[in-house]
């Protein structure tokens, strides 16, 4: 019997470690999915952090070059005045100095990467200058041609800081 009682427990047996077996690997298979999709969320958010990064690191330079943008605008009054007063300066010596302020505020400038819209002789842009007054052309002259710029415009690469007011021919 003791025999019998053997054959009878050894297929049980292996028929437990068969389920258990088969239980364990559907167990290590969810694990496994699990920590698959736990690897593609990180995946995820590691690249939604870093485009986050690089967004807010560009929104600080643009800013920063906005601010820095307000400031040079601020100073294009003080170099019409300059200019007007080297118009009307009478005395040499005095000439002499507004034009020494003039160039270096000319030259503070030009370290910033800001240049004269200088339309002269060329045909209205209305993506630099604004027009203020429009005059008959002359004999032989073109309409629609800036003829005179009344307050200078200044951009800074491609884009207009200030634009320039100008007269335009009818």
């Amino acid at each position: 019997m003791s025999e019998e009682v053997k054959e009878t427990k050894e297929p049980v047996e292996g028929k437990e470690k068969k389920k258990t077996a088969k239980k364990l690997q559907e167990e290590l298979d969810a694990m496994t999915a699990e920590a698959e999709e736990n690897k593609r969320k990180w995946y995820a958010v590691s690249a939604e952090y870093e485009n986050y990064r690089r967004r807010t690191q560009n929104q600080a330079a643009q800013r920063y070059a906005d601010g820095r943008n307000d400031v040079i605008t601020a100073l294009f009054p003080i170099g019409d005045n300059l200019e007007r007063a080297l118009a009307a300066c009478q005395d040499e010596n005095t000439k002499q100095g507004v034009d020494m302020v003039l160039k270096a505020y000319k030259k503070v400038l030009e370290g910033e990467g800001v240049e004269e819209i200088d339309p002269v002789g060329q045909p209205f842009d209305a993506t630099y200058a604004e027009a203020i007054m429009a005059m008959p052309a002359e004999e032989g002259e073109e309409s629609g041609i800036v003829k005179q710029v009344y307050v200078k415009g200044y951009k800074k690469g491609e884009k207009v800081l200030r634009y320039a007011q100008v007269i335009v021919t009818q």
